[in-house]
């Protein structure tokens, strides 16, 4: 195996742990927030959780696809008590999922793995719609 291909497979490892990490932040940030205010976006957390479990489903596929092994790590989560924080913290996690998903998009160009890129920018496409959720969200609450 090349070593570019080496370096993609651990690439896509550490944005599966990020998925993994993301549904599971997205489970307790809905869980716990509170104030009516905050009653829509709690429902498409829940939304945005399931998605990302798909992320990582999607992600898993390619990665085996590619040779490697998918993982079952999981990365660190951000925790609050205080559900502005949480939102921004959602907010955060997801501008990091859209810049690494742009890096992959590139890497699998590079490297001619057409499937591959198509599966990301599918992701990419849902990693921005949960972005405008969140910032829509945040900016309402003001």
């Amino acid at each position: 195996m090349s070593e570019d291909r080496n370096a993609l497979i651990g690439d896509l490892n550490k944005d599966l742990e990020l998925e993994y990490a993301a549904a599971i932040q997205y489970v307790q940030h809905q869980a716990v927030m509170t104030g009516g205010q905050f009653e829509s976006i709690r429902k498409e957390l829940l939304i945005h959780s399931q998605e990302e479990m798909n992320h990582a489903v999607m992600l898993s596929e390619q990665i085996d696809f590619l040779g490697g092994t998918p993982t079952v790590e999981v990365e660190d989560r951000a925790v609050s008590d205080k559900t502005l924080e949480m939102l921004n913290q959602d907010l955060e996690g997801e501008e990091n999922a859209i810049a690494r998903y742009k890096a992959r998009i590139a890497q699998a160009e590079g490297m001619q793995e057409y499937g591959l890129r198509r599966v990301l920018e599918d992701i990419l496409i849902q990693e921005e719609e949960h972005k405008r959720d969140l910032l829509t969200s945040i900016n309402e609450s003001k």
